[in-house]
């Protein structure tokens, strides 16, 4: 039995607000205290607490006095805390998507990582971050909505980041509820609106995370199946989707400037197969049998082509055009 001492416990690790300070002295100059204090979500006074710990802890944390004072790191300082937890590593790849992250609670891991990348760039790169920010962004939502964030997406993304099971409550279109155990592979944002992909009972579905009533993240775990890829996934699903909902057709003759204008106010891959599979008639316009949703959809997709579109069938909706036409008459008369 040896009589040596068993070796002291490693110190706690610090604070991670200590930590953030450090890596935000790391990658710039100086900050001034208002400016530490914005960023880290304190008062000034607890910025000063926090540089009087790091000094006294052995980081060569140093004060300017004076109204263009500030905080700064001496003699090159270089922190060792810059390797990415995993969680941090994640969210950096999402770190386009600002809004996102907030919603799905990541905003805190990805301002870290960020953090850490930037500490850890040569000085004469640590403003690409800044400047790639100021050339690049992506706006998720579409033009016109507010969108609005459901409440349960926080839970949901805790289970598809973890790879664990979520017991919950689904909302259907016809206003029905009903439980389902779900394997959560994925979240997508479509033009505001969050979606779920899922496996659950022997296939993979979606589901629009706003309709869900309740979530319940488990503690039992799942394997994810190595061959599936979330945008493959989504993709298929989004034109399949698409797909289902042309369930009726429209015939038209469309003028050079209608066939031309065409992909643009109904569903492109329709009207692509529409004006491929169009025949030529005596008067140069092109007749083509378009796949629609409805009648009324159709007609308030349509009625922006103007008379570079005439609907010969079905005989309600080019009713429908005639009597529009017959109402702009009376009106511009």
């Amino acid at each position: 039995m040896s009589g040596k001492a068993p070796p002291p416990p490693p110190p706690p690790p610090p604070p991670p607000r200590l930590i953030k300070l450090v890596l935000l002295l790391q990658s710039r100059p100086s900050m001034t205290a208002a400016e530490l204090a914005a960023e880290l979500e304190v008062s000034e006074r607890t910025v000063a607490r926090d540089a009087l710990a790091l000094s006294e802890a052995g980081v060569p944390v140093y004060a300017d006095r004076g109204r263009a004072g500030g905080y700064r790191l001496v003699g090159g300082y270089r922190t060792r805390l810059t390797g990415l937890a995993r969680g941090e590593a994640e969210a950096l790849f999402l770190s386009g998507l600002p809004g996102a992250l907030r919603d799905m609670g990541l905003e805190d891991a990805a301002s870290a990582a960020r953090l850490k990348v930037s500490a850890a760039l040569l000085p004469s790169l640590r403003d690409a971050p800044r400047t790639a920010a100021q050339r690049f962004h992506l706006d998720a939502p579409g033009w016109y909505q507010e969108p609005a964030t459901p409440e349960l997406l926080p839970a949901l993304a805790e289970a598809v980041w973890d790879d664990r099971c979520a017991r919950v409550r689904y909302r259907r279109g016809d206003g029905t509820e009903v439980e389902r155990e779900l394997r959560p592979y994925g979240l997508v944002l479509k033009a505001g609106v969050w979606y779920a992909c899922a496996w659950t009972d022997g296939s993979f579905r979606t589901y629009r995370v706003d309709r869900f009533t309740a979530v319940a993240v488990g503690g039992e775990g799942f394997e994810r199946d190595p061959g599936f890829d979330l945008p493959a996934f989504w993709s298929a699903r989004s034109r399949e989707f698409a797909r289902s909902l042309l369930r009726a057709e429209a015939v038209l003759l469309l003028t050079e400037e209608g066939a031309r204008r065409l992909p643009y106010a109904t569903d492109r891959e329709a009207a692509e197969e529409a004006l491929a599979a169009g025949t030529a008639e005596a008067d140069g316009r092109l007749r083509v049998t378009l796949r629609v949703e409805n009648e009324e959809v159709a007609f308030a997709q349509l009625l922006g082509l103007g008379p570079e579109a005439e609907v010969t069938a079905p005989a309600a909706l080019r009713e429908r055009f005639a009597e529009a036409a017959r109402g702009f008459g009376r009106l511009y008369r």
